[in-house]
């Protein structure tokens, strides 16, 4: 048991309820206090230290200085993602301008790669400040969306550009966007018991229930576009990433 409760920020996106499902059913939920946000806000909630661990954008990981990476779990994939894709009316050819989502900077940093590096088409690109941009993606003006809100707009548009398949067509690796990272030490007692929780919720991904309705096949989602193991070559896909936005910063 530990002295307080360590408080645990994840994300409130489908992608997270595996790991939800196993902090709640294990014995370590009486032992946390879960907070729920989007990407970019737990990375200020980590580095305020309003919580003890943070399942952290990996775009954020150079700004948080000394960090701990403490799961063998992460939110990952070996291709296709489905919910991190730009969204357009017209083919990539076409388009001319970008909204980017503002709900994380993983997403926003890896977008921008794609465009220059692997698609190689030079677009204005336009930060949006709230959900309203996405009535703006029609004609040339495409729009990058992330998490749930990806996955309910799939039917809406015709072209659609995955950034975890652009990435493994253009690195041959798979991506990882966000891992659970801690900034100060934690007791190692705690980390097993908290990483066997996010194990027992990986394992049985099957019982995990999902209270939004999808057109997209949640457990497809679950079991062939994310892929959750911290394994060797997502590191290797990691750290290249961190590599080329640090050289592009």
């Amino acid at each position: 048991m530990v002295e307080r409760k360590i408080r645990v920020g994840a994300v409130s996106y489908l992608n997270t309820k595996p790991f939800i499902y196993g902090l709640e059913n294990s014995p370590i939920k009486d032992d946390i206090e879960l907070v729920l946000d989007y990407p970019s806000n737990l990375v200020g909630l980590l580095k305020k230290g309003e919580i003890d661990i943070g399942l952290v954008p990996v775009g954020a990981l150079p700004q948080l200085g000394e960090y701990h990476i403490v799961s063998d779990y992460c939110i990952g994939t070996e291709g296709e993602v489905a919910s991190v894709a730009v969204f357009s009316e017209v083919p990539m050819e076409e388009i001319e301008e970008v909204y980017l989502d503002y709900q994380s900077k993983t997403s926003v940093l890896l977008c921008q790669l794609l465009f220059e590096k692997h698609w190689k088409k030079p677009v204005k690109f336009i930060s949006a400040e709230d959900e309203g941009y996405i009535d703006k993606i029609k004609g040339r003006t495409a729009g990058l969306i992330i998490g749930d809100r990806a996955l309910m707009h799939r039917s809406k548009f015709p072209y659609i550009y995955d950034l975890g398949l652009g990435w493994k067509e253009m690195t041959g690796l798979p991506f990882v966007f966000a891992v659970w990272v801690s900034t100060e030490n934690l007791l190692e007692d705690f980390i097993t018991e908290f990483n066997d929780a996010i194990s027992k919720g990986v394992l049985r991904i099957g019982d995990v229930k999902n209270e939004k309705s999808f057109s997209y096949d949640c457990q497809k989602y679950f079991k062939t576009n994310l892929s959750y193991p911290f394994n060797k070559l997502k590191k290797d896909g990691l750290d290249k990433f961190i590599k080329l936005i640090s050289f592009k910063n």
